[in-house]
């Protein structure tokens, strides 16, 4: 089993873990964020990780997100190496009107986030995670059967051994149940490119 594998990075007061489902309760003032536009440091989100040095693979998560409440509160996909060097996919609770659906990468201590906003009365996700080398492709779906695609990165030092899994946090002062299950591992879906040829 995939549970079998996992190892914490700060791990949380309160959760579960089963053979169908993790569970983890949320801590207020939990956040993963560095630096830019903000100006703050924020390092402290419980991660639930495993490690490998495989260059090519995809891993797929359902959440289950129905008790956020609070403005920021989230849980998603993450693949975390240390403080400055780390990605993350979640939907973020904002209104009851509206909720962001996003994603942050930080390379060298500087994180992004590109959001769409998405309808407030959506409460689960799924994400696939794919690998190609240092190179990155983070997808979403409402019914984990067809994916979007939400970003293509790159993370400098995911360049052998990485660590990739789940998290959830609440920047303010909240406390939600994040619900995970129907994790997999399988070959890299993420093809190869067949389009312009490359410069070197």
């Amino acid at each position: 089993m995939l549970e079998q594998k996992l190892s914490w990075t700060r791990p949380p007061k309160n959760f579960s873990i089963t053979d169908n489902q993790i569970e983890i309760i949320t801590e207020p003032h939990t956040d993963l964020w560095q630096r830019t536009y903000y100006h703050f440091r924020n390092d402290n989100a419980p991660v639930l990780q495993m490690q490998t040095d495989e260059k090519f693979f995809s891993f797929s998560v359902k959440t289950d997100f129905s008790d956020s409440h609070q403005r920021f509160d989230q849980c998603g996909i993450v693949m975390y190496l240390d403080q400055d060097n780390w990605l993350k996919a979640s939907v973020e609770y904002e209104s009851t009107d509206f909720q962001h659906l996003g994603s942050v990468v930080t390379n060298h201590g500087y994180s992004d986030w590109a959001t769409t906003v998405i309808p407030a009365d959506i409460k689960t996700m799924w994400y696939r995670l794919s690998r190609r080398e240092n190179d990155f492709k983070i997808e979403s779906s409402f019914d984990g059967r067809s994916f979007a695609q939400m970003r293509i990165c790159h993370v400098f030092k995911a360049d052998t051994l990485i660590r990739f899994g789940i998290y959830a946090c609440s920047p303010e002062d909240s406390s939600f149940k994040a619900v995970f299950s129907d994790m997999q591992i399988t070959e890299c879906v993420w093809p190869t490119h067949d389009g312009q040829q490359a410069d070197y």
